[in-house]
């Protein structure tokens, strides 16, 4: 879907984007062999360095709905350089959401060297920075902090492209030296382009609060802490075990589908509560109090249309999904 993703050498596209110190420049460069091409790490994938649990920790998510185009993966051959991240398809105007909190600090139109079109640059903190590619409209402000999982951009067009799609990059070690989102992305729990994620013990976040308000309608009542610590860990299991799924404490894609509740208007209980409190972390901005009524049905409609789901404001397996990827 890309025509064109050359090297990323830290080059900014609009003289108001924020500048890099020196320190930061010498580690671009060291990464990028001094501006000679992007630094493809971890071909075909990348080797965490901790263990894939503690990483599953609920901290990243899906930035965008859709699916894997054929020529579009990481490491993929584009004029003359390797792609440098993984495009995800769908219609102009799919909501993009940050993959993890952080700041913004590029936005324009080819902010890296070698990306056209609309994208903008996500610092995480630690060295790790995230691109998303050929948008076609903004939804936040240069130097923003943003949380995970809020809308930041909407899919798009612009550039060198042959349709309109996501084109998201991870960054490892500075700005400027890749790695594969897609293994990045599956060593946190979460499946790029849409997929039940999942959350290890240890982890913390609205997740787990849903996770939380679930496990209560089911007849445990959890404190929404937004915590897994033992408690919550204990009654996931013994709920994975009642259901015959393994025992282990990991919410993945078995235990979600039997976990959550197909939900319309007029419903009302925890499970609610779990429902509302994923749409806040997409930014609905909704009262977590247990009905779904005029104002909650507004917002599953308005998150389905923006994922390009049925928009009939049943929130069912598909848009539990989405919501909580």
């Amino acid at each position: 879907m890309c025509e064109q993703c050359g090297p990323a050498d830290g080059a900014s596209g609009e003289r108001g984007n924020q500048r890099f110190t020196a320190l930061s420049r010498r580690k671009l460069l060291l990464g990028t062999g001094a501006g000679l091409g992007v630094m493809v790490a971890g071909l075909p994938g990348l080797t965490p360095s901790a263990s894939a649990a503690t990483l599953k920790d609920g901290k990243w998510c899906n930035p965008a709905r859709g699916r894997f185009p054929a020529g579009g993966n990481y490491g993929a051959p584009r004029g003359g350089y390797p792609h440098a991240g993984q495009d995800v398809t769908n219609s102009t105007g799919t909501a993009v959401y940050a993959a993890a909190a952080g700041t913004v600090v590029r936005r324009g139109t080819g902010v890296l060297t070698g990306r056209t079109g609309k994208g903008l640059v996500i610092a995480h903190g630690g060295d790790r920075y995230t691109y998303y590619g050929h948008l076609s409209a903004f939804r936040v402000a240069l130097g923003a902090k943003v949380a995970v999982g809020q809308h930041i951009a909407d899919m798009g067009a612009t550039g060198n492209v042959t349709g309109p799609h996501l084109h998201f990059e991870t960054h490892r070690g500075g700005l400027g030296s890749t790695t594969n989102p897609v293994t990045f992305l599956s060593a946190r729990g979460v499946r790029l382009g849409g997929g039940w994620p999942a959350i290890d013990p240890g982890a913390a976040g609205a997740t787990v609060r849903a996770v939380q308000h679930l496990m209560t309608q089911r007849g445990t009542a959890l404190s929404a802490d937004g915590a897994y610590g033992t408690v919550s860990v204990k009654a996931v299991k013994k709920f994975q075990s009642s259901k015959g799924l393994v025992a282990d404490g990991q919410i993945g894609p078995k235990t979600w589908p039997v976990l959550v509740h197909s939900l319309r208007r007029g419903s009302s209980g925890s499970h609610v509560r779990a429902l509302q409190t994923v749409l806040n972390k997409h930014g609905a901005g909704l009262a977590v109090d247990g009905g779904f009524g005029t104002a909650t049905d507004s917002a599953v409609r308005a998150y389905q249309s923006l994922n390009r789901l049925s928009a009939d404001g049943l929130a069912g397996p598909k848009t539990w999904e989405a919501l909580v990827g």
